[in-house]
């Protein structure tokens, strides 16, 4: 009957190839994905081969550094947000209400805001050496060892501290939808509390500790801000070595190749880690977790272990940018501090709209085609969530100069004028990279609203002549708004918080939020950077907070 009633509402394939819409998605989709493929495209002919070089000098020291970086960052990040989860689900003790939450907030702190703050609380001049010079008697640094703060170790706890809420937000999810049954067995047979979390919850919530660990390694790979802040020599900062320094655009792209390749290793070996692992439930005999009540030295311990995560990741930065915000009020009037917020507004928003517009359409396109390729295209969108700023930097601003130099050519010979580059060097290559970085986030958003609409909603709307247009106008949009509004404040907060891709992109002068922490805080002005950083903060606060929302 659906079928029936799918061809008298629909119109023919050929009807919809002519309308556009399934076009419109190929053409979406074939925006999306060309930076990768210029970044292939570079990497296989350099106009100036490299490679060779590379290899021989600091492409192993990159490789090296960056993979000791994700796996480093992986592991701490799955201990610390796979324990917190397990405490919260399985535990009642102090605080445990409010922690649960806690837990999230440093999402809101970018990795390299959380660098700054470390850095100045713990170098030379910071409070605490100089709290123990006064409190010991010392003098000077060489009357005492203090650990080395700008280094690779400091570099993977601040990474960690910030991106460990990935895991812990999935962990947490999956240890909930466990059956309270399986442990009380487990407890009757007599397991304790380690074996029980070791032998029946860990392996069961395997699969999501395993999804958020990847998402927490691609991350880490992405990061600019904090390795180069800490003196980490990585693929990240390799691409800006080459390409800026050493002016090899080819040399750049196969960088980040390599890049995309250990990103594809990444999700590869995440699938593969679970290729055989079934899990379902027994819908019947299930029965909800009832936390275990944890008192005296137990509970106290409990409470300790969730809240240093959350000290060192959000509260810690938060205390020193306010410290420094306050001590010098002035720093809120700057007019850098205005150009940069209204730049990231403006910049953020239109990326936002644009790329929730354009998931908008491929979705819709590819729901009313019955092609093939638009089918096949679309899962492939989402590979610019995965793929660094720094890879998509180097992929777009080449084709887009080549662009503009045909458009340049072609005016001059219409007008006999020069325009110019109209494109690059502008905002426009930063809306452009936004919009691939994070479209997979509206995408996402789009596919799942879209598919909880009633097929008959759509189908009666057509039949009483709407066009296709028009059933999206009156009927999917109304429907969606919700979500709509979500994807259109997460992409938006994604884009404030974007570093690599900016930094490359960015016109010259042109400052975001992000930039400008990055450029005060690389002249150690702190106190500068502090009001830009904590407007960073407060935007990613209201991502957080749609996130505790939607896992109530």
């Amino acid at each position: 009957m659906a079928d029936e009633m799918s061809q008298i509402s629909l119109p023919p394939p050929s009807r919809i190839l002519s309308s556009g819409w399934s076009l419109a998605a190929l053409a979406i989709a074939a925006l999306v994905l060309l930076p990768i493929a210029a970044v292939l495209w570079l990497a296989l002919f350099p106009s100036a081969p490299i490679w060779g070089h590379l290899i021989s000098t600091t492409l192993p020291r990159y490789l090296t550094n960056s993979v000791v970086l994700m796996l480093s960052v992986g592991a701490l990040a799955a201990v610390v947000g796979t324990v917190t989860a397990w405490l919260v689900v399985m535990y009642r003790f102090p605080g445990r209400r409010w922690l649960e939450w806690a837990l999230l907030l440093p999402l809101a702190i970018p990795a390299y805001v959380g660098a700054y703050a470390l850095v100045d609380f713990l170098e030379y001049a910071g409070p605490v050496q100089t709290g123990l010079r006064g409190l010991m008697g010392w003098e000077s640094a060489r009357d005492y060892a203090f650990p080395q703060v700008r280094s690779r170790p400091m570099a993977v706890v601040v990474l960690a501290a910030s991106l460990y809420p990935y895991v812990y937000l999935l962990a947490r999810a999956a240890f909930r939808e466990q059956s309270g049954r399986s442990l009380e067995v487990a407890q009757a047979l007599g397991a304790g509390a380690f074996k029980r979390f070791w032998r029946v919850g860990l392996p069961l919530a395997r699969p999501a500790i395993a999804a958020g660990t990847a998402i927490v390694m691609m991350e880490t790979i992405n990061d600019f801000g904090v390795v180069e802040y800490f003196g980490v020599q990585t693929l990240t900062t390799g691409i800006f070595t080459v390409w800026l320094e050493m002016g090899n655009a080819g040399g750049a792209s196969q960088i980040a190749c390599v890049i995309l390749a250990l990103v594809l290793v990444l999700v590869m070996l995440e699938k593969f880690s679970r290729r055989r692992s079934r899990f379902f439930r027994m819908a019947r005999s299930d029965r909800p977790l009832d936390p275990a009540p944890l008192t005296g030295v137990a509970g106290w311990t409990a409470a300790i272990g969730c809240v240093l995560p959350f000290a060192f990741g959000f509260v810690l930065p938060v205390a020193v940018l306010l410290e420094h915000a306050v001590s010098r009020p002035e720093t809120w009037v700057d007019p850098g501090l205005a150009r940069a917020l209204w730049h990231t507004v403006s910049v953020g928003g239109l990326a936002a709209a644009l790329t929730v517009g354009a998931a908008l359409v491929l979705v819709y396109g590819v729901r009313l085609t019955r092609a093939t390729l638009p089918k096949l295209l679309m899962p492939v969108t989402t590979i610019g969530y995965a793929a660094p700023g720094a890879v998509l930097g180097v992929g777009i601003l080449l084709p887009l100069a080549a662009f503009d130099n045909v458009l340049a050519d072609a005016w001059l010979a219409l007008t006999g004028t020069d325009p110019g580059l109209l494109l690059t060097g502008s905002a426009a290559a930063i809306v452009l990279a936004y919009m691939v970085r994070f479209f997979a986030i509206a995408q996402g958003a789009a596919d799942a609203a879209m598919g909880r609409v009633s097929p008959s909603l759509p189908m009666a709307a057509r039949a009483l002549g709407r066009s296709a247009g028009g059933t999206l106008r009156a009927v999917y949009l109304p429907l969606m708004r919700g979500s709509v509004g979500t994807a259109l404040l997460l992409v938006f907060v994604d884009c404030v918080k974007e570093l690599p891709a900016t930094l490359l992109l960015r016109p010259f002068n042109y400052n975001t939020l992000a930039t400008r922490v990055y450029e005060q805080a690389s002249l150690e002005r702190i106190s500068d950077a502090a009001p830009a950083a904590l407007l960073v903060t407060l935007v990613g606060i209201a991502a957080v907070a749609i996130l505790a929302r939607a896992n109530r």
